[in-house]
């Protein structure tokens, strides 16, 4: 038995956290008088953890055989190390808050994805099913937390950030553990495996996907507050690009069917050259914008739900969580890292258009990466 609503659960109150805290919390940051920079250094922190923790955590995990104790544990001191922000507005403090949140918060969500894996046995295609709770879980806190703002103080994040933290712990606490299904497989050091030049090729272009999308997970909500836009259409921005993510989801096992997972890697890489573009030079429009929010379905959507799928492939039942944290590492981590810093000093230098414009750019290099390094011999190409 597929322990759907316990996995879903978790999805639901993870990326209730992200849709609570990545639009809404570099606006408090700015409400303390925190500058820019300042900004991007405590919110890349965040990817600066998912580049050390999910590694570490994975590792462990595929050496002793169960991953739930390490996802419960992560989920409990996440709730105090986001603690620190309630104490203190000082930078030195939310520094060290943000980094204890970080370096626990992202260690599980690999985890929790080679668990569903496991529990789905082989049926990949319903990954999505699941993994589209996480997506309402960010709509309802992304929309509901654009209205509250309206009326209520900027300070109101914290709490409400802090309300799915303690979601995320209760869910974890309940995630059984899944049986590693057998495996007849040869075995193949890890090395190996990361010396293919289509793993190789895929891992260096998630991380300039994420790298691209720096600028939009640290200043999108500034970017529209600045160009005049309320703080409940922001959550509504949010919101559509989740829908968004949300159909492409559901829509997964009919897109594998019909496309190679190759190919809709390429397309997803494709269209975000063209979103970040928009997303900077148009931002006037709010026609251009809502365009530019329903691309989110392929520049995350289908990219993350291909992704993953190539990456629980390609490792293999031996190293299936080394695998997740190497992609969660690499992309989210390191791209996120060097995208949200980047961003932090060109918004105040070139600005928000020319910040957007380098955002494509990095799509582009990703898009280049992955067509040349991963050939169509693969056997899931």
């Amino acid at each position: 038995m597929i322990p759907y609503w316990r996995l879903s659960g978790y999805y639901f109150f993870y990326f209730a956290f992200i849709g609570a805290f990545s639009p809404y919390f570099s606006l408090y940051l700015q409400s303390v008088g925190r500058s820019a920079g300042q900004i991007a250094v405590l919110m890349s922190l965040m990817s600066v953890m998912r580049m050390l923790a999910p590694t570490m955590w994975g590792w462990l995990a595929d050496r002793v055989g169960v991953r739930t104790p390490v996802v419960r544990l992560s989920a409990a001191l996440s709730v105090a190390g986001f603690g620190g922000f309630l104490v203190s507005d000082a930078y030195g403090a939310q520094f060290v808050s943000m980094a204890f949140l970080a370096f626990f918060w992202s260690a599980a969500l690999p985890l929790v994805e080679t668990l569903t894996f496991s529990h789905l046995a082989g049926r990949a295609g319903s990954y999505g099913n699941i993994r589209v709770w996480g997506s309402v879980g960010f709509i309802v806190a992304v929309l509901g937390l654009g209205y509250l703002l309206d009326d209520l103080p900027i300070r109101a994040v914290l709490w409400i950030a802090l309300a799915t933290l303690g979601g995320i712990l209760l869910c974890a606490l309940t995630i059984p553990e899944a049986q590693r299904p057998p495996t007849h497989e040869e075995h193949v050091p890890l090395r190996t495996v990361l010396r293919r030049p289509e793993v190789r090729a895929l891992l260096a272009a998630c991380f300039f996907m994420s790298a691209a999308h720096g600028a939009l997970y640290v200043f999108y909500s500034v970017h529209l507050v600045e160009h005049g836009y309320s703080k409940s259409v922001v959550g509504w921005m949010w919101t559509l690009g989740v829908v968004a993510e949300i159909l492409v989801f559901m829509g997964m096992p009919r897109l594998v069917k019909a496309y190679s997972l190759r190919g809709i890697l390429v397309f997803s890489f494709a269209v975000a050259v063209l979103r970040f573009v928009l997303i900077g030079w148009g931002a006037e429009s709010l026609a251009v914008l809502l365009f530019a929010q329903i691309l989110h379905g392929a520049t995350f959507g289908s990219y993350h739900a291909a992704a993953v799928a190539v990456v629980n492939d390609w490792f293999g039942v031996r190293h299936q969580a080394q695998g997740q944290a190497f992609y969660g590492s690499i992309s989210f981590g390191a791209g996120g890292m060097i995208g949200g810093l980047i961003s932090g000093y060109t918004w105040e230098w070139i600005g928000p258009a020319w910040t957007y414009t380098a955002g494509s750019v990095f799509a582009l290099a990703g898009l280049i990466v992955l067509v040349a390094g991963w050939r169509v011999r693969s056997s899931v190409a």
